[in-house]
């Protein structure tokens, strides 16, 4: 952390020296584990290493199953069916990748609702909320992308409703929609290029995931009160904190095997759970399915979409529908800025915890409508949610900085971590004294 004293790696052996005198990688390697990590991070903290390890995982299963894929729209299905039929292990390799994309999604979704919740997008962290808002969006263009390249019914019919909202932009809208497409409509061009993209844009989050992990190694993290770690002098710091490792590096393992245990059992007992069972039938251009439906971390937005229904002075429906889709995500981006509230942790501010999880019952509510048939009550249901949703954000949060009355923080991270442990050894594992002692 900037300001914050901490050990300095020094090389013992002469080939630690040898290396770090052309390469400092061990140093780096030493101040990342070694950071000074604020005590008091509850298990809301996890999600950065479960994020990271989908980030992994998907790199390398897609990497060997691009070994067998073809990106051809007579032979991409056929190939998915060899990959599960023919090649060793890749069924499993299949639905790892497939069910890997939803543990990605919701590790996302609750380190979002977990930044929102304790104000970890107010300043300095403003830059690192925006690069986690960029990576959360590279990671929605590259499962749609990857939702294509099997080719099947819902395959194919969820590019051509996607690709389509492109084209209601006025003046430039068809020429982007005819560039995505790679010509007047979803064909052998579009899978290729989307199969490229695919291939490539993990690897742009995984330098953005860099550059995200150096943000807030320079800010430092934010904790449950929201109060700052103290800068004044080594001591008072390490009152406040404790090195990365080991502790912090333990529980992130154990909260990981954790997750993967129940992430074991849906891939190999029901992989399909969170699938479309339209997608095991080959792209048909002249059968549209009855109910098209995007994966299910799409829904949210996906409701938004269909919500607008009407047309709003000059916009069309639309074009208010593909406004209010993207215009609810930049809702998440502007978000350090539209929070006029002074007390960043949500812990201390009574009101903005009802409309707060207001707004995650949203979040479930239009993921539910988004998965319905576009008819009522539903339509209604997905009006009344998405006006919620920026209600939150355009209304409540710049209004609640002024109305609301917050609890007072503790001073201090220390004087909030003894109020939840009768001594700080109980947490790094001292045995509690006894009367007798």
């Amino acid at each position: 952390m900037s300001g914050i004293p901490h050990d300095h790696y020094e090389p013992t052996t002469t080939a630690e020296k040898w290396v770090e005198s052309r390469l400092p990688i061990l140093g780096l390697a030493h101040a990342t584990l070694t950071i000074p990590t604020p005590r008091n991070l509850n298990w809301m903290w996890i999600w950065g290493i479960v994020l990271t390890f989908c980030l992994a995982l998907q790199i390398v299963t897609g990497i060997v199953l691009v070994m067998h894929y073809t990106p051809d729209t007579t032979l991409a299905f056929r190939s998915v069916e060899h990959i599960m039929r023919d090649v060793n292990g890749g069924w499993a390799l299949r639905y790892i990748h497939a069910n890997g994309a939803s543990l990605f999604f919701i590790a996302v979704y609750m380190h979002i609702f977990r930044g929102l919740y304790y104000g970890s997008y107010k300043p300095p962290r403003e830059i690192t909320w925006i690069i986690g808002m960029l990576i959360y969006l590279l990671m929605m263009a590259t499962a749609f992308m990857g939702y294509v390249l099997p080719w099947g019914q819902m395959s194919f019919w969820g590019a051509t409703v996607i690709t389509g909202l492109f084209g209601a932009i006025p003046v430039v809208g068809h020429d982007i929609q005819t560039w995505l497409l790679g010509g007047p409509a979803v064909g052998n061009p579009t899978l290729t290029r989307f199969f490229s993209l695919h291939y490539l844009l993990p690897f742009v989050i995984a330098a953005l995931v860099a550059v995200h992990i150096w943000a807030f190694h320079t800010t430092g993290n934010n904790n449950p009160t929201g109060v700052e770690v103290r800068r004044g002098s080594k001591a008072d710091a390490e009152k406040d904190t404790l090195p990365f490792w080991p502790y912090f590096v333990i529980k992130d393992l154990f909260a990981l095997a954790f997750i993967l245990i129940f992430f074991a059992a849906i891939v190999g007992f029901m992989p399909n759970f969170l699938g479309h069972p339209d997608n095991y039938i080959e792209a048909n251009p002249m059968q549209t399915p009855a109910h098209i439906v995007p994966e299910w971390y799409f829904l949210p937005f996906y409701a938004i979409l269909r919500a607008i229904t009407f047309d709003i002075l000059f916009i069309n429906s639309k074009l208010g529908g593909v406004l209010a889709m993207f215009g609810s995500i930049i809702m998440l981006v502007l978000v350090p800025w539209l929070d006029t509230s002074r007390t960043r942790s949500g812990r201390y501010r009574p009101m903005f915890r009802f409309w707060f999880w207001g707004l995650v019952v949203d979040f479930f509510l239009l993921m539910w409508c988004g998965g319905m048939p576009a008819e009522q009550p539903y339509v209604i249901i997905s009006q009344l949610a998405t006006l919620y949703w920026f209600v939150f954000f355009l209304v409540v949060l710049p209004l609640l900085g002024v109305i609301e009355t917050p609890r007072t923080p503790p001073a201090t991270i220390q004087e909030d971590f003894e109020a939840h442990y009768e001594s700080p050894g109980q947490m790094l594992g001292e045995a509690r004294p006894t009367p007798a002692e």
